[in-house]
């Protein structure tokens, strides 16, 4: 069973992340099926397309976009799949819907860390639209932006991921404006909910 364009995937483990494990006890954070922030991102490859070849392969973890196992509700009230989904467990995902398979980025996406606010003016506790580069991929590497340097990136270009036990923000090549020298004294801000227990 192949498509001939998409890949076919299946979700990790569920299609929504909504517990939390704390301590020994399980909590649920979340019992809304429209919310975006709390659809898994996490899938596994079940087939590759039929017309091209690629690095992707059958087995492989890959994080993709969140509305390819998000469920909805139409106007009478029903719940809906999503338009991606396939059959049983299944659903396609066109290339640009994956950002990264087995920790490398694919196409021309990147991820990058926030870092932790040093402003004592401020409330908020990352340095808005600043980061570390922790996931390069072969465009910016031929521009010299390497994983580790200080970027900033454009507003609202940010897809937020949790990827192991640290929060990234997803985005494409275009969107990393500038590169900084390193001060040295950058720390990436990780917020403890982002680790798992």
């Amino acid at each position: 069973m192949r498509s001939l364009y998409s890949f076919i995937i299946k979700p990790l483990n569920e299609r929504y992340e909504n517990v939390k494990k704390v301590e020994n006890k399980e909590l649920i954070i979340n019992s809304n099926i429209e919310d975006h922030r709390f659809v898994s991102k996490k899938a596994v490859v079940v087939s590759t397309p039929a017309a091209y070849a690629t690095k992707i392969n059958i087995g492989d973890e890959v994080y993709v976009h969140h509305n390819i196992f998000r469920r909805w509700y139409d106007m009478r009230g029903n719940e809906k799949n999503s338009a991606t989904f396939f059959k049983d467990d299944l659903y396609f995902a066109y290339p640009e819907q994956i950002y990264m398979y087995n920790l490398k980025s694919h196409l021309d996406y990147c991820f990058v860390a926030p870092v932790k606010n040093k402003s004592y003016l401020s409330t908020s506790k990352e340095q808005e639209h600043f980061g570390i580069l922790k996931y390069s991929n072969s465009a910016l590497e031929a521009a010299g932006i390497t994983p580790g340097t200080l970027v900033v990136f454009t507003p609202y270009s940010e897809f937020e991921f949790i990827i192991g036990d640290e929060r990234l923000y997803c985005m494409k090549s275009n969107d990393i404006a500038i590169t900084h020298e390193n001060e040295g004294n950058e720390e990436e801000y990780n917020p403890s909910w982002a680790q798992s227990s």
